[in-house]
């Protein structure tokens, strides 16, 4: 599926064509950098990365090579489908071209929100203070108060900008992706019900008692 398809409707928003360009800008004018970029996962289906993974990746990677992000955390654990997803996105990431040994991943999470925090104390305990989170316009948009007062330390959004994501539409590399299979996978649509899947969204199950005792400042 193309990009031009699945960002029509962005692009009808002006909010998620101007915010994107003005924080990436503003990275630039500044000369900002963060230790790291925290990529939220999204479902894979075995055979092709969807464009939602796509996207993410592919700006990751623009953000690598550009200097602007020294390592990357994918976030995401097997929930939707039986391949972890942060997994997947490091595969995708490998072969673009981004060393291994600056590729780290959470499992654990299953919702946006558990992206962030587990990304967040991974982070801690690699030592990296500096943190921003590199997705698309719509998921950055959603968690822009999440971040912002959740966490003692700033994460910096970053998405995507779609015109840019659109001129590498055509970077489709192949990947192997049984070294990202769980073999006691159960899906989280039989493990619980909408609605606890929506509390779920919403960080009703993020241990926070955790990142009292543990987290604090990065």
């Amino acid at each position: 599926m193309s990009f031009l398809f699945l960002f029509s409707g962005f692009q009808a928003c002006v909010s998620y064509r101007k915010r994107p360009a003005r924080l990436y800008q503003e990275v630039l004018r500044t000369g900002r950098t963060f230790d790291a970029g925290i990529v939220p996962g999204y479902l894979f289906d075995g055979k092709h990365w969807d464009t939602v993974i796509k996207g993410r990746v592919l700006w990751a990677h623009h953000l690598y090579e550009m200097g602007i992000i020294r390592n990357i955390i994918f976030s995401g654990s097997a929930v939707y489908t039986p391949y972890f997803e942060s997994k997947i996105m490091g595969l995708y990431a490998q072969k673009l071209g981004i060393p291994a040994e600056h590729i780290f991943y959470d499992t654990l999470a299953e919702h946006s929100t558990e992206n962030i925090f587990y990304s967040y104390q991974l982070a801690k305990k690699l030592g990296f203070k500096a943190l921003a989170l590199v997705t698309d316009p719509f998921q950055s948009s959603m968690l822009k108060g999440f971040t912002r007062r959740r966490f003692a330390t700033e994460i910096y959004h970053l998405p995507f900008m779609v015109d840019t994501i659109r001129k590498l539409d055509h970077v489709d590399p192949m990947i192997d992706p049984s070294s990202a299979f769980s073999k006691n996978f159960k899906s989280i649509k039989d493990r619980e019900g909408w609605f606890r899947r929506l509390r779920g969204t919403l960080g009703a199950f993020i241990p926070w008692e955790v990142k009292k005792r543990k987290a604090g400042p990065l």
